[in-house]
C-alpha cells in the first residue's frame, strides 16, 4: 500500500516557532511552513536540515508550505502525523494487513468512552474490533520509539483498549514507523516510562500490538514489513 505525495520543493530547516510552524528556507527566501504533527521531532528538525515542502491551495492560509519530509542521516522520513492513518485506512479497506484478513472494515473514528478510536473492524466471528493508529518518526540504534514526548492521550487510548480487550472483545494498536531505518519498535520507556507500563498492561489483558515500517521517497510513502514488537 503507498501513498503519493502532492508536488514538493526542496527546502532547508531553519528553525521551530512553535509546535506547528517552522521557518524554512525555500527559492532563497525565508517562509513558514506547517508541521503535522505536535512530536517533539527534535532529532529530526536541526538547522540546516534538508526538507520537502508542499505547497498549500489556499493562498490566504498563514502557512504557504506544509512541511512533508525530512532527510535524517541519508534516510528520508515522513513527519505528518495523518499518514498513518490514511495509510492504515486504505490497507485495512483492501484486507492487505495478515492480522486484519478476515475482518470487514466498519468505520473511521468510531465513538468510545467520551473519545475516538481511529477505526471500527468486524471480525469474521462478528466481534467489533477496535483499532489506534500511533505515528512514528523516532529510531535509535534501529529501534523505532513511541512517544518521543510524554502523551496522557496515548496512554487513555491503551488503557480504553486493555478495558474492551478484558471484557472479551478484540482491540488493536499499530505503531506506523514513518522512515525505513528500524527493524524493531518498543515503547519510549525512557521520554514517557508510563506509556510503556500502559502498553505492558494492555498487552496482559489482551491487546493485539503490531509495529510497521515504512519506505519513504521524495515522490511518496509506502507501507512496509511488519516489525517484531519489543515490550
Amino acid at each position: 500500500m503507498n501513498l503519493a505525495f502532492g508536488p514538493t520543493e526542496p527546502g532547508i530547516f531553519v528553525e521551530r516557532l512553535n509546535r506547528f510552524v517552522a521557518v524554512v528556507k525555500c527559492r532563497g527566501q525565508l517562509l513558514h511552513a506547517h508541521i503535522a504533527t505536535s512530536g517533539r521531532l527534535w532529532e529530526l528538525l536541526v538547522p540546516g536540515a534538508d526538507l520537502l515542502l508542499e505547497k498549500s491551495m489556499n493562498p490566504g492560509r498563514r502557512t504557504p508550505y506544509s512541511l512533508r519530509t525530512v532527510l535524517h542521516h541519508g534516510v528520508w522520513v515522513s513527519i505528518d502525523a495523518q499518514i498513518p492513518n490514511r495509510l492504515m485506512g486504505r490497507a485495512l479497506k483492501a484486507g492487505e494487513l495478515r492480522p486484519f484478513a478476515d475482518c470487514r472494515f466498519i468505520r473511521s473514528e468510531p465513538a468510545y468512552g467520551g473519545g475516538r478510536f481511529d477505526f471500527l473492524l468486524a471480525d469474521n466471528c462478528g466481534r467489533p474490533l477496535y483499532i489506534e493508529v500511533k505515528s512514528v518518526t523516532l529510531v535509535e540504534q534501529k529501534t523505532g520509539l513511541f512517544p518521543d514526548a510524554p502523551t496522557e492521550r496515548g496512554r487513555r487510548h491503551l488503557n480504553h483498549l486493555a478495558t474492551l480487550a478484558a471484557e472479551g472483545g478484540r482491540a488493536a494498536v499499530i505503531f506506523v514507523v514513518q522512515r525505513s531505518d528500524a527493524g524493531r519498535f518498543a515503547p519510549n520507556v525512557k521520554t514517557d516510562p508510563e506509556f510503556g507500563s500502559a502498553l505492558r498492561r494492555a498487552s496482559v489483558a489482551g491487546v493485539e500490538i503490531y509495529a510497521y515500517r515504512c519506505y519513504v521517497e521524495p515522490q511518496g510513502i509506502t507501507l512496509g514489513e511488519r516489525l517484531p514488537v519489543m515490550i
